[in-house]
C-alpha cells in the first residue's frame, strides 16, 4: 500500500470543562465570555487525531492537521505535532471572524484543494462550542466525496477504509473507498499521552500559515453567524410542599398543582 495522507480538521475552543460561572453572557454583543478559560483543542478533534495516528503506526501515514480562525494560538495547536502529527496549516484571517458552519466547511474545503493528494479526511463529530455537528459533512459535500459520521474505529483493508458507525441500538460496519471523510466520536478514545520534551519540542517546529488570498476563496460565501437572541438561563426554583391526610389526597392536589401551573 502506498503512504497514506490523512488530514485532520481540528478547532481551537474555549475548555469546555471550565466552570460555568467563568462563562459570561453579554447579550447586547449576543456572545459568550469566557474569563481566564483556557484555549485547547476541542475534545472531538483530538478524537479524530487519534483516529489519524492509530492509522499511521499501522501504514505509515502522513498526517497534516488543519485549523481555521481569526486568531490561534499556536502553542494550543502545536499539541497535534507533539502528538504525533507531520505538519499544522492555521487557516487565520480577519475575514474568518464569527462565520457559519457552512463558511467554515468552505474555507476548509478550499485549502484541502490546494493539497496535491489527500487519502482520508477526519473531522470530530461536532465541536464542543457550538456543538453544531455538521463542518465535517458540509466539507465532503463541497469536495464531492464519500462521508461517515459518527465512527467508533477507523481501520484500512485492501484500499478502503471500514469504519464502526455508531447507531441508536449498536453500530453498522461500512466500508468506503477513498477519498473519504470520516467524523470521529469519543467513543474511539482519547488522544494518546504527549510528554513534556514532545511538546517543547513541538514548539520550536514550524507551522504554515495561509491568509484568505493564499486559498483561493470567493468571498461572497463567507457569511457571518447570526444569532437572534442570547441570554442566560434563570435556573432559580420554587419548592412547593404538597399537604394532605393521605397519600391519595396529596396525589390529587398535586395533580391539581401542576395542572394549574401549566406543567400538565
Amino acid at each position: 500500500m502506498n503512504s497514506l495522507q490523512i488530514i485532520v480538521c481540528v478547532k481551537q475552543v474555549p475548555d469546555p470543562e471550565g466552570p460555568v460561572d467563568a462563562f459570561q453572557v453579554d447579550p447586547n454583543k449576543k456572545k459568550v465570555i469566557p474569563i481566564g478559560i483556557p484555549p485547547l483543542i476541542n475534545p472531538f478533534d483530538e478524537n479524530a487525531l487519534e483516529a489519524a495516528l492509530r492509522i499511521k503506526d499501522c501504514y505509515g501515514a502522513k498526517v497534516i492537521v488543519i485549523s481555521m480562525g481569526e486568531k490561534l494560538a499556536q502553542p494550543v495547536l502545536k499539541k497535534a505535532l507533539a502528538a504525533g502529527a507531520d505538519d499544522l496549516i492555521l487557516l487565520m484571517d480577519p475575514c474568518f471572524k464569527d462565520i457559519d458552519s457552512w463558511s467554515t466547511a468552505y474555507v476548509l474545503s478550499r485549502a484541502i484543494k490546494k493539497m496535491e493528494k489527500y487519502d482520508l479526511i477526519l473531522t470530530g463529530r461536532q465541536a464542543s462550542d457550538w456543538d453544531f455537528g455538521v463542518t465535517g459533512l458540509f466539507i465532503a459535500e463541497m469536495l464531492q466525496i464519500p462521508a461517515i459520521n459518527l465512527a467508533r474505529k477507523v481501520e484500512i483493508k485492501d484500499g478502503n477504509v471500514w469504519v464502526e458507525k455508531l447507531c441508536d441500538d449498536g453500530y453498522e460496519i461500512v466500508k468506503a473507498p477513498m477519498p473519504v471523510l470520516i467524523t470521529v466520536s469519543n467513543e474511539l478514545g482519547e488522544l494518546r499521552y504527549t510528554s513534556v520534551r514532545s511538546l517543547q519540542s513541538a514548539n520550536k517546529r514550524l507551522v504554515t500559515i495561509y491568509r484568505a488570498n493564499d486559498i483561493d476563496l470567493d468571498f461572497q460565501n463567507l457569511t457571518t453567524r447570526k444569532i437572534h437572541n442570547l441570554f442566560l438561563f434563570n435556573d432559580k426554583r420554587q419548592c412547593k410542599f404538597i399537604e394532605g391526610e393521605s397519600l391519595q389526597e396529596k396525589g390529587e392536589k398535586l395533580a391539581l398543582a401542576m395542572k394549574t401551573d401549566g406543567i400538565i
